[in-house]
This record gives structure tokens, sequence and C-alpha cells, in this order.
């Protein structure tokens, strides 16, 4: 078996782990309080009847009371009225508007199946470095004063999940799973089988979480089975083959790929595409035996399940109608290999559930209700563990050890053919002209070896689709001389912004740069051909406002600070601000608005233009967008592009008025003075040295204190990674970042931070 010391876990997914409700590192403490001593019996007999909520007379999270909160039991398999430890759903706001953080829904597993207490949580840390799926960590839950044991904490695929992801919610949401339950009682199954026109036919395998969408569902089966030449149009093909890579590679059956098809949703965007959502991973690594083939009963048949499971089965059409279009699969077979390298062939995988073992050990232990013995949750990571469940639990049977299960099927799985044939190799991506501006045709190339066909895939916003197109090796494309390797494409900017990677094929794989591709991406900012900086600018702008500053109305809103850098008042009346480069007059000052020499005007960007005072008709996305300054005829006299705001942390100028933009604290209606600082203390000391600076592979970090939290952020702003080293000295390998400049933020033990940046350049 393979195991490396844990020097340090590397992620680049575009989500990271978030401080807080979420973190990792902290079990979470949440007591529930009931007015009523038979409060299990009152939770079981609603269970049992309508399933909803009863009230709690208050809930503790991490010392935070909140009163009046609906509680009730979940599951499935894992409730049962006979055990102590039934999995719950606190939702913070049945009766009054209540939330702990940004969250309202708190969902509660109990770790029914899983001797190792690590198959949730690890999976899903697994799977968020490819694809957006729920934060998820542990919680010591108490009632009435008692511990009732440790749960694994997992994130509620809800409407505030899509929104926060997808940047909407009101749109077709379907959870695919039988609301009757999944089991041998039913033969419906949300494989996404073509049932016909008539919707009473799908009723009984999915049920339907927005206010319509069944007519939806059925155009998503029917285009899948009927017409997949057209299928990207309605669904997000590489999303559904990071979900079948996943399930395959961890061998998680309780899901699309396995007996019952089930466990996941799927969410239809904006732009009228389906995307699914992996949940329910208590299963995963092997617990769940039933392959929709037969039984897989036994760990050796686990480690060898076929990597093409169902690729010819007409009832997994999610898998038999993608697998069977030739550059599908080899994305497929990309996306596996990158999930084995990256995970499994390198241990990261069991360094991981070791230091999530470390954590929970004595939480395990002072466990009393939970299904299996502490020497089980022990043995578990490593070794096959039998029996389990407890009295009047669910079945123990056989649960395969996590490295048992997964180094005999990464050595199986990379032995097969499929991976140990060459694939492409993506090197040295380069764009021209290298300073960009809106307008421009730019030049993507790269040097591609083993490819017999490449494809550029670019957006320029936030959460579209990708659009594609052909590199050519032609000589006529900008790369060179024909068949000298360098591919080449020419795409025109038109937003401040353009997210792109690119995609190589031979005949028998596929390759992504980056290799987590789409969930990352690379970024490309261009400037606008209009003057950036003149007497009228926008100076400061707030994208997630929760606590700084309210309006006249004390709601905490978007807004936008402009500053006069002239010697004369300005008055705006038919100026226009935006959030949309293809609406610059989206919304015209009012008479009346003028800014004085030296002033500052903030206009609340709440879309609530019946307010008094300045209340534009747009807000602000705190993901990703542009905000643009147009005179009366629409010319733009400024513009900022940005990505991933920091709530109450401000986007500002600096120096004040003519400076380029950072991240700073809010400075409403003052002059900026580009500090930043956060709950842990100042941002910049220098107690930290990196080297080598510029670095290729392998970046130093050592620090007069011992580094708590470190976090790597691109140039943009966009968070790369954040890891919990607890050490002083941290290597980190920075070998699959693009050269450019980064910046590393570390808090220190005595909580004080620091930023550095620093350079890769392999060229």
């Amino acid at each position: 078996m393979k195991k490396f010391s844990f020097l340090f876990f590397l992620l680049l997914g575009s989500v990271s782990y978030g401080q807080g409700f979420y973190d990792l590192t902290t079990i979470q403490n949440i007591e529930i309080t009931f007015a009523e001593s038979n409060w299990d019996q009152l939770l079981d007999n609603e269970y049992a009847g309508a399933g909803g909520y009863i009230l709690a007379q208050s809930v503790n999270i991490n010392g935070e009371v909140f009163d009046s909160i609906g509680v009730k039991y979940k599951g499935n398999s894992t409730y049962s009225a006979n055990q102590t430890k039934n999995p719950f759903h606190i939702e913070l706001d049945t009766y009054k508007d209540h939330k702990y953080e940004a969250y309202t829904d708190i969902k509660l597993s109990n770790v029914a199946k899983d001797p190792s207490f690590l198959r949730e949580v690890l999976s899903y840390q697994i799977l968020r470095q490819y694809t957006d799926a729920p934060l998820s960590n542990y919680a010591n839950v108490y009632v009435n004063g008692t511990l009732i044991g440790l749960y694994s904490n997992s994130e509620s695929v809800s409407k505030k999940f899509v929104n926060s992801r997808f940047y909407s919610k009101n749109n077709t949401f379907v959870k695919c799973n039988p609301p009757g339950g999944a089991g041998p009682q039913t033969n419906d199954f949300p494989n996404l089988v073509y049932l016909g026109q008539d919707s009473a036919d799908y009723y009984a395998a999915y049920e339907i979480k927005s206010d319509h969408g069944w007519q939806e569902l059925i155009d998503l089966c029917d285009t899948l089975v009927n017409h997949t030449d057209s299928i990207e149009e309605i669904l997000d093909v590489d999303r559904a083959l990071w979900m079948h890579a996943f399930n395959n590679v961890l061998v998680n059956l309780d899901s699309y790929s396995g007996g019952f098809t089930q466990n996941y949703y799927l969410y239809r965007d904006d732009y009228g595409r389906f995307l699914p959502i992996v949940w329910d991973l208590n299963e995963s690594f092997g617990k769940f035996s039933m392959s929709g083939g037969g039984n897989l009963n036994s760990t050796s048949a686990k480690q060898q399940m076929d990597h093409l499971l169902h690729d010819n089965d007409s009832d997994f059409p999610l898998i038999q109608k993608l697998l069977e279009v030739p550059t599908y699969k080899r994305m497929y077979l990309a996306h596996v290999k990158t999930m084995l390298l990256e995970n499994f062939d390198n241990g990261v995988y069991f360094s991981t559930g070791q230091t999530l073992q470390t954590l929970i050990d004595a939480d395990v232990e002072a466990d009393d209700n939970k299904f299996f013995t502490y020497d089980n949750f022990l043995d578990n990571l490593d070794l096959d563990v039998g029996g389990g469940g407890g009295p009047g639990g669910p079945p123990g049977g056989q649960t395969p050890g996590i490295a048992n299960l997964m180094d005999g099927r990464n050595d199986y799985l990379l032995g097969l053919s499929d991976f140990t044939q060459t694939e492409p190799m993506i090197e040295d991506i380069s764009i021209s002209p290298s300073s960009p501006v809106v307008g421009n045709i730019l030049t993507i190339t790269s040097f591609i070896t083993d490819g017999v066909g490449a494809y550029l895939r670019y957006r320029s916003e936030i959460g579209a689709p990708f659009n594609r197109v052909e590199m050519f090796d032609d000589g006529n494309h900008n790369d060179g001389t024909a068949n000298d390797g360098v591919y080449g494409a020419d795409i025109e900017i038109i937003n401040s912004y353009t997210q792109y990677y690119i995609y190589a094929e031979n005949d028998n794989i596929g390759k992504f740069s980056p290799q987590r591709a789409q969930h990352e991406f690379y970024t490309i900012t261009a400037t606008s051909t209009n003057p950036i900086v003149g007497d009228l600018v926008i100076n400061e702008f707030m994208a997630s406002n929760d606590a700084t500053q309210a309006d006249q109305d004390e709601e905490y809103d978007d807004w936008i600070e402009l500053y006069n850098n002239g010697t004369e008042s300005i008055d705006l009346e038919g100026y226009f601000l935006s959030d949309d480069t293809d609406d610059a007059g989206q919304w015209s000052f009012p008479e009346g608005s003028i800014i004085e020499s030296g002033g500052y005007l903030t206009i609340w960007a709440d879309n609530d233009e019946d307010q008094a005072g300045l209340h534009a008709n747009f807000k602000l996305s705190a993901s990703a967008e542009s905000v643009l300054l147009s005179n009366p005829d629409t010319v733009i006299i400024d513009e900022v592009a940005y990505i991933d705001q920091t709530t109450d942390i401000s986007y500002g100028r600096f120096p004040n008025g003519v400076g380029d933009f950072q991240k700073m604290n809010p400075t409403f209606g003052a002059e900026n003075d580009g500090t930043t600082s956060t709950s842990k203390g100042q941002i910049e000391i220098d107690n930290l040295i990196l080297f080598p600076n510029p670095a290729q592979d392998l970046l130093t970090l050592q620090s007069t204190s011992k580094l708590s939290v470190i976090s790597l952020y691109s140039l943009t702003g966009r968070k790369i990674m954040e890891d919990y080293p607890n050490a002083q000295m941290v290597s980190i390998d920075i070998s699959k970042l693009a050269d450019g400049i980064y910046f590393i933020i570390g808090v220190t033990e005595d909580d004080k931070v620091i930023t550095k940046k620093f350079v890769t350049k392999r060229k």
C-alpha cells in the first residue's frame, strides 16, 4: 500500500474550503433544545406522517443561539425509529428569519454505514476539486443537553446552493431520487430514460424542487436518448463526465452509476443547460454493492469494477449515450486518469484521511451511539471491516477498507490499456497580444504533441457555456509553420475578462489544460480602449455588503462610489452606470446628480429604484462581472472587471482616485487608504520568506511563527487553494500553475496575517 508523508495538500479547485461553518479543521458544536422531553417520539411521529418540522425551543450553533427553529429527522436507509442517533435536518428560517453565516439549512448525517467516519467528508473533498459540490465537515450534536454523537455536516443542495454556484435559483430544479425512496419496493428510477411526453410517468422517480420543470426534464430525456447530437444545448456534458468519473473511480454506486441511478440533482441554468450535482456520499468508497448489473460483494470485485460500466446499457442513457460519442469517451478517460493521478496514485487521499481521522478521533471515541466500534473506526481507513449497525440500526455488512479498495483500484485502472497508451501533451500556452484590449482579435497558441486534434473552449461571462473553436497547426492561424506542433486559434475579446482552457485528443484518450477543466480555467484580463482614469472615475465598490454600510432604509446593499479628480463640479444627469457590457446605458443618473470637485457620490446597486436617493436598477454579483461608467453618448469613460469579491471587503483605487484597483477595507464616501484587515489582524507584516522567487515547480514558505492557514490567489483575486499546515516551513507544489504573478496569504498561530507576492517562470 502506498503511504506518503503529508507535507502539503494542494487544491486547485474553483471553490476552496471556507473558514467558518464548513471549515475542515474545526468540529462544529450544535445544541438543540426542545421544550418537550418526548422530543424523539414527536420527531418519529412527524417522520412517519407528514414529514414536516417540529418546533425546537432553540438551537445553539458554536455559541450563537437562535430561538424557534424547525427540526426534523431525515434520511431513508439511515433512519430508524428504534435508534438513538438519527439524521437531522435543521431549518433555521422555518418560523423566523434566522441564518447562521450564510446558511439556513443544516443537514446532519448519522454515519450509520461508515466505520471510518470518513467516506462522506473525504469524498466531497475530492469531488470539489473537479465540479461544484457541497462543503462538508463534522459536528457534535446535543439534544436537551445530551450528546447524541458525531455527525457529518454537509451543505444542503438548495436554491441557495445553486444561486451561489450558478448565479440563479428560480429555474427548473430536479432532485433525482424517488420521492418514496429507492429500494426493492420500486422499479421507478431517475435514470433519464425517455418515457414519453406524459409527465405523470416521471412522478414516481423524480422530485421537482422548483415551481415548474416537468416538460424541461422530459425534453432532456428525449434529447439524451433520441437527439444526442444536440445534447450540449441542454446538458453541461463536462459536468456529467466528471460525475461519472468520480462515481466510477471511487466505486460510489449509490449514485447514477449504480443500481438505483439516484443521488444527484439537476439544475437548469440561465443558458438552458441542465447541470448535474452529486450528493449523498455516505456509501462512497465501495460501501454500496449494487452496480445495476449485479452485486459486487467483495473488495476485489470492486477494485476491478469496469471503468466503462454501463457504456452499452440503455437503462443508463446518461452513461451509454455520452460514452458512445468518441470525443466524450476520451474526455471521460482523461478525467478518470486525472482523478487517479491527483488523489490515489500519489497517496494524497490517504494523507488527507489520516488528517481527518486524527481530527475526529476523540469525538468518535466519545460517541456512545455510533454504529460501529472505535476499533472499527481506527481500522477502516486501511482495512475491511465486518458487522456493525447497532441495536435497531441498519445492517453493517462488509465495509471495504478505503486504502485496501483504492490502492488496488488505482493499480488496476492505471494498468489498463486505456490509461497506459500515450496521451497528448499541452505545453507553452501563450496569448498575443500579451496585453489585449477589448475589441482585439486575440491569438492563443500551444505546443501540442501526440495529439490529432485540439480545441479551444472560451467564454466571456461567468457561468456561461464555453464556446468551442478548433485549433490548427497549418501555418494559417498565427501558429508558426505548418506541422511544427504549435496549434493556434483566434478569438475576439468582447469583455474585460475571458476564461478559457484547451483540450487535445488522439485516437485513444484526451487531455485538458488545466487538467481540471472546465472547473478550472485560465483567465485573460483585457483593458478598455477608453481612458481608465480621468476626472470622473469609479473609485470604490462593494459587491457583497453584509454589515458595512446601510442605506437610508437600513438595508445592506451593494454600492458603487464615484470620485471627481477634477477642479470643477460635474453634473451627472444623463450619465450611465451598468454591470452589463452589452448595455452600457442600463441606468441613468437623474436630474440633480452633482459631484463636487474632490467629492464622492455613492449609488446603491440594489435594483430598487422606488427607494429615495440614488438606487440603480441592477445588483452586483459577488462572483464576477464588470462595472461601467458612461457619458451621455454611452461612451464608456471608466470600467473595472472583477472576480470573487469577499463579503464586507471593498474593491477600490489606491492611491485614491487614480491608482489600480485592489481589495481593501471599505472607506464609504471617504479617501481610500489601501489597507486590508481581517478578523485575524493586519494583512501586511514582514515575517514570511518565499524562495525561490521566481519559482518553477516548488515554492517554499518560511515564517517566524507557525502558519495555521495559507491561501494562494491569482493576480485577478481568484482563490486557487487553501490549506492548514500548522508548520513554520511549508513546501508547495506549483508545477500546475501557469507562468504569472500570484499572492500567498498566511495566517500565523498568533493570528497575524501575512501577504507576499511571487512569480512563476519556467521559460
